[in-house]
């Protein structure tokens, strides 16, 4: 019976792991989709996008209920208690970035015939790679209980910040020199806040990582661009 019921919560917490992997998988494509919508103007894409953020939404809920049960039923201790709440938290960080996604994806169907020059939309597309590389890498992370991985990743956290603030700037310069500018800068604007909670929110990830694995906080400041600038929207919608 003992023998059982270790193998039965055994199979929870694999279970558990499997749903993160799905969450990240989907968020992954979400953000990809997204970027590549505006990137070509695609709103069908875009709309495509907006549709997949109930299932994620879903799997956060199932994620969270499945976890409230195996607390209540098993009484976990230690690092397999640390497992059941690392996915509560992972999953609700994956489930705000299909939303910041969703938000960039909403932009896209907002500025359908008005798209800027390719110049000004890759910026945005750069900040993008960088925090899809770093989505991808902390939910590698996860599946690897790679600490070492997940720390790098939280180390380079003001890269993307200062992407942002640069983009900022630029987009400020085209909409003081030109007014038609404005309109489209704005919306990318939004998009590149998005974006940058996005990388806060892998970086989230990597510092719940970084206790499953050890049991201990990140208690370091994490890195900061001194000059980011306040918030831009990327309120969930």
């Amino acid at each position: 019976m003992s023998d059982h019921i270790v193998k039965s919560f055994d199979q929870e917490l694999m279970d558990l792991g499997r749903k993160i992997a799905e969450m990240g998988g989907i968020a992954e494509t979400m953000l990809s989709n997204a970027i590549h919508a505006l990137e070509k103007a695609d709103t069908d894409l875009a709309q495509r996008v907006i549709a997949t953020d109930p299932r994620l939404d879903a799997l956060e809920r199932e994620i969270e209920e499945r976890a409230i049960v195996t607390i209540a039923k098993r009484q976990p201790m230690a690092v397999d208690l640390r497992a059941v709440i690392s996915s509560i938290r992972i999953a609700s960080d994956l489930e705000r970035i299909g939303d910041l996604a969703k938000n960039v994806a909403k932009r896209v169907v907002a500025i359908d015939g008005q798209f800027p020059p390719q110049k000004i939309v890759g910026g945005v597309s750069h900040m993008s790679e960088l925090a899809l590389d770093r989505l991808k890498r902390v939910i590698d992370a996860y599946a690897q209980r790679d600490v070492a991985e997940a720390v790098d990743v939280w180390e380079h956290d003001e890269e993307i910040d200062q992407l942002h603030n640069s983009l900022f700037r630029e987009l400020l310069t085209y909409m003081m020199e030109d007014p038609r500018n404005i309109g489209f800068c704005a919306h990318l604007l939004f998009c590149a806040k998005n974006i940058e909670r996005i990388g806060d929110h892998a970086t989230n990830i990597a510092e719940t990582i970084h206790y499953l694995v050890t049991g201990e906080t990140i208690t370091s400041e994490r890195p900061r661009n001194s000059s980011a600038y306040a918030p831009l929207g990327g309120a969930k919608s």
